[in-house]
């Protein structure tokens, strides 16, 4: 029997509607919001679409006009929606306030009895899920929702690596989430056995796996060394973990933040550092770690060497702060041109 080459990566989470006050605006200061679609793993496959790689988004969405219209979104997106569940009763919902300068922007969330929220890990079949994939990606957000979310969560990512995928998983904490009676360390520490690389950002991993350092870490000045030691914490409580990757954002204000990461391997035994961009002027930073975790699972789809594929990680998220909306929308080339050095912004002709 000729099998086929496994090649999809897939994605599990939640797509919101996102609405957004104009431009710089309180919400509400006007009576309009712009209503587009958003949420770390959709971010995640859609960017990967864009890279050309062949993403399947797997979620919950109830049968109603604004359920089709996320499905749309994602197929106009070229994202395999087939294994979606066409189930529940709504889908989540969430307000973004943009900052500008010593204001920052804010995030309100609606999503308590979305479609996802109530899911539950018999709602899919793990074999047609994973049919033809060779990776999966799961974060931080989706055990957040709920009991049954993390359930799902653990069981998505169990059923991964029986299938021989790589699992990834960006930590993600979201404080205004974790509302259930559970601790995110608790739900964390069921996940954390599947996966082979962690994404985190300077909090993620203090916050969603209760590690600490003697020194307090974040701030406008970071230092690689603090992060390298995180990062070894990880390597040696989970010995499944091949790879963690950490970004680094300096943020001197809502418009202008610096980026860089590290990372630190297993099979290397030592730290990676990535050069730093000065982000001025930014669009819209929402989804630029979606765009880093789209970015290193592409570079290591590619078998990009380390080092290569931290600075394409980097250059993707620097990439996305340019571009209004929750996800990334740019290709391999303009990814490889800025890690060129072609960061002038004069118009292509």
């Amino acid at each position: 029997m000729v099998q086929t080459e496994k090649k999809a990566v897939v994605t599990l989470g939640e797509i919101m509607v996102r609405l957004k006050s104009p431009g710089n605006e309180r919400l509400f200061q006007s009576p309009a919001l712009e209503a587009t679609f958003g949420g770390g793993e959709a971010n995640v496959a859609i960017s990967l679409a864009h890279l050309g790689i062949e993403a399947r988004f797997v979620t919950a969405l109830p049968k109603n006009a604004i359920g089709d219209a996320a499905i749309a979104f994602l197929r106009s997106m070229n994202i395999d929606t087939s294994k979606v569940a066409r189930q529940g009763r709504r889908v989540g919902t969430y307000y973004l306030e943009a900052g500008a300068g010593p204001r920052p922007s804010s995030v309100t969330y609606d999503r308590e009895h979305s479609s996802i929220s109530e899911a539950k890990p018999e709602d899919f079949d793990w074999d047609a899920v994973f049919a033809g994939a060779r990776w999966f990606h799961v974060t931080g957000i989706t055990p957040a929702l709920s009991a049954s979310c993390a359930a799902l969560s653990v069981a998505a990512a169990g059923a991964a690596k029986e299938r021989g995928l790589t699992v990834s998983c960006d930590l993600n904490y979201r404080k205004n989430l974790w509302k259930y009676g559970k601790k995110a360390p608790e739900v964390m520490v069921q996940l954390m056995p599947h996966v082979d690389v962690v994404v985190a950002n300077e909090e993620d991993v203090q916050n969603s796996l209760g590690m600490q350092l003697d020194q307090k870490i974040g701030g406008v000045e970071l230092s690689a060394k603090k992060y390298e030691a995180l990062a070894r914490q990880v390597l040696d409580a989970h010995s499944n973990v091949e790879l963690v990757a950490i970004t680094l954002r300096e943020s001197y204000s809502a418009d202008h933040n610096d980026l860089s990461a590290m990372c630190s391997s297993r099979k290397e035994g030592k730290a990676r550092l990535s050069r730093k961009y000065q982000l001025t002027d930014i669009v819209d930073r929402v989804g630029g770690g979606d765009a880093f975790a789209a970015g290193l699972i592409y570079a290591l789809y590619k078998k990009m060497d380390m080092q290569d594929a931290l600075e394409f990680a980097v250059a993707a998220s620097a990439l996305k702060h340019t571009i209004p909306g929750d996800c990334n929308r740019v290709s391999v080339d303009e990814v490889t041109r800025l890690l060129a050095g072609d960061s002038s912004g004069r118009v292509q002709r």
